[in-house]
């Protein structure tokens, strides 16, 4: 159960650390889509229409979406350690006045 935000009392807070690990998931999985579709991306080869994948591209496609799911993973984590307020305790941030707080258990 979410606490009331202690400076308007509104219901509708949600825990930060939820958020940063959502934040994390979602930035590697855009980050290894982004980095696969980089990586086996050639304009040469949208002119030439052929029926078999190349299948020597396929370690760089799994070595693109490995790295760029590492920094997806990077960006997604930073984008929600700003809004971690400091000290103890579990971290929820109110989406009715933006307020940040802990909660001690």
């Amino acid at each position: 159960m979410s606490p009331p935000c202690s400076r308007c009392a509104s219901q509708r807070v949600i825990n930060l650390e939820t958020a940063r690990k959502l934040g994390t998931t979602a930035g590697a999985l855009a980050g290894s889509i982004k980095g696969a579709y980089v990586s086996l991306y050639s304009p040469s080869r949208l002119l030439v229409s052929s029926v078999q994948f190349p299948l020597s591209r396929i370690a760089v496609a799994v070595m693109g979406a490995a790295t760029g799911g590492i920094a997806g993973a990077s960006a997604g984590n930073r984008m929600v350690q700003h809004l971690l307020p400091p000290g103890e305790g579990t971290p929820w941030l109110c989406w009715g006045c933006g307020h940040a707080f802990r909660v001690l258990n």
